[in-house]
């Protein structure tokens, strides 16, 4: 009700300032241009876009329990880093050190994820990483579709809110579910691929890497694709 009691005198007031600036104008008053065109006032005012910030999608979010994960989480990790990075890291969801702090990629994967930001020549602090989950799955399983779909928003407008050049997707569930493909992550990865007009490399999850270190060259040559991209500006 109170933002129809605005919106109507905002719009009194301007057919108010119609009738002077017409008055001035039948007065031979020629200190402004004045045409039809200028002083027609629309049946419907426009709407102002409202533009989002990491805090009001934080205070948005609360004590999320839309998904059945909320049972069993010990804290939502939400995400950390530049608010307006260039580039934004998303993993797949938090594991047991993720949950406990409340920060993303804190624990061993976390660890060598730290080292692939520093081999490209940036600092956690320049960059932005989240995951598609926010809570711990038990047993860290693997995040489900309702889950996906449940969180997948905030995520989405995460990125709105920070609006980078570019985003690498660790692993198989971030790549896929932001390209919306089935393609593996052998196939995804070191290529640019386009996600809401934004540049999106995939490339091997870090806890992958540990299970896996043959393939740490691979996410090597991928990551030197992104820094060669990062500093052509």
């Amino acid at each position: 009700m109170k933002h129809e009691e605005i919106r109507r005198g905002l719009r009194d007031a301007v057919y108010d300032l119609k009738g002077y600036l017409l008055y001035l104008k039948g007065l031979g008053f020629e200190g402004m241009p004045l045409c039809e065109q200028a002083l027609s006032v629309p049946d419907q005012p426009k709407e102002i876009p409202v533009v989002e910030n990491l805090d009001t999608i934080r205070h948005e979010l609360g004590d999320c329990r839309r998904c059945k994960l909320h049972k069993g989480r010990k804290h939502i990790v939400f995400g950390e880093g530049n608010p307006q990075a260039r580039l934004v890291f998303v993993g797949e969801g938090p594991g047991h050190d993720e949950d406990v702090q409340g920060l993303p990629f804190v624990g061993r994967a976390g660890q060598l994820l730290t080292k692939i930001i520093q081999s490209i020549d940036l600092n956690r602090e320049d960059v932005y990483i989240c995951n598609i989950i926010k809570c711990r799955p038990p047993g860290n399983r693997n995040p489900e579709r309702d889950e996906i779909e449940a969180c997948l928003p905030f995520l989405q407008r995460q990125l709105k809110a920070i609006e980078p050049e570019f985003i690498c997707a660790l692993g198989t569930f971030a790549a896929q579910t932001l390209l919306q493909t089935k393609t593996p992550i052998s196939k995804l990865r070191g290529t640019f691929h386009a996600y809401e007009g934004i540049r999106l490399l995939p490339t091997y999850h870090p806890a992958f890497l540990l299970r896996n270190p043959n393939k740490k060259r691979d996410v090597w040559e991928d990551v030197q694709k992104l820094q060669a991209a990062y500093n052509e500006r």
